[in-house]
């Protein structure tokens, strides 16, 4: 007791006695502009082929893709982001089929422009390891090792053709030194300065990367730790940052999502651009499977994680989830 009533004196569980006063009062809120929904299209399928360690999730064939395309845009869907799936005969060390005009990614690019146009962001992932029979993100050296500036020709070829066939914005993932600003001039040159760079700025080599392998059918022996960032590492974090800025990155991102709020945050509070982060398959995976066997609310976890991401500093996240997570969100706004 005290001289003013009854302690304590201050209850912050006043502001969370209904539904109403907590929504009023939330901090984060998530919107349907928020999401971008990462896309798998698949050459020379007739029927969508379903990824087993992501229920619900496919290798779409150029058909379904654009009705994906369109139920994302009619969601509220801000972006969709592209990763082409070559047949097997088509990979060879240099991945020629990522700079092929007519290949898949470059096909998918021109079938969606031409279902949605301008209405959803045509996002592209710019790197080899879909094409390369050897699965990594880069041209290899004699030695085995991923040869950094020699990929970085390939990738600015990549730039071009993605660019050509309607890209709004090109995302390079393959973490190589360099690959933001050659990127840039490669665009440039071609006239296509409009075209935007999101940097993936701290790309881990995560474990939780195991059910994409299946999803883009990658063909790759070892791992990527030589390119990759070391989980370990957040300064490091900073320094690619800043390096990416300096080359012209118009968006920068974190990936994976999840295990890595602390860097989404410091990188969130360090920049004047558009922030982003990527909730990844394994993310997507371990949801879906605890919630399969009954150990958790399916629903109630998807908007916790996204709504982590997003109070952690992302201003657009990439999620499997993205079309109903918005159709969600739509039926309860509109309700």
């Amino acid at each position: 007791m005290n001289s003013y009533g009854s302690f304590p004196g201050a209850r912050p569980r006043r502001l969370r006695t209904t539904p109403a006063l907590r929504r009023m009062v939330a901090e984060t809120r998530l919107h349907p502009a928020d999401l971008i929904l990462p896309a798998f299209v698949r050459e020379g399928v007739t029927e969508p082929v379903p990824i087993s360690a992501m229920p619900g999730v496919v290798q779409h064939t150029r058909d379904t893709l654009r009705k994906a395309a369109v139920e994302a845009v009619t969601a509220g869907v801000s972006g969709i982001m592209l990763f082409g799936v070559p047949e097997d005969a088509k990979k060879d060390a240099a991945g020629t089929a990522g700079t092929d005009p007519d290949g898949i990614l470059q096909v998918a690019i021109r079938d969606v422009k031409a279902e949605v146009g301008d209405e959803l962001v045509i996002m592209s992932d710019l790197c080899l390891d879909e094409y390369t029979d050897h699965g990594h993100c880069g041209v290899l050296a004699a030695d085995g090792r991923v040869d950094n500036d020699a990929t970085l020709e390939r990738y600015a070829e990549m730039a071009q053709v993605q660019a050509d066939a309607g890209v709004h914005v090109v995302g390079p993932s393959g973490m190589m030194d360099g690959q933001v600003g050659v990127i840039r001039d490669a665009l440039d040159t071609i006239g296509k300065e409009d075209v935007s760079i999101l940097a993936y700025t701290a790309k881990y080599s995560s474990a939780f990367y195991g059910p994409f392998r299946e999803a883009v059918g990658s063909s790759l022996q070892g791992d990527r730790k030589t390119y990759q960032q070391d989980p370990a590492n957040l300064r490091e974090s900073l320094r690619e940052l800043a390096l990416d800025l300096e080359e012209g990155a118009d968006m920068v991102m974190v990936k994976p999502a999840g295990p890595y709020l602390d860097v989404l945050a410091k990188v969130a509070e360090s920049v004047d651009v558009p922030v982003a982060a990527y909730q990844i398959s394994g993310e997507y995976a371990m949801v879906e499977a605890a919630a399969e066997k009954g150990w958790i609310d399916r629903d109630k976890a998807i908007f916790e994680t996204l709504t982590g991401i997003r109070r952690a500093g992302a201003q657009m996240i990439l999620t499997y989830w993205a079309t109903e997570v918005a159709q969600k969100l739509g039926a309860a706004h509109s309700g």
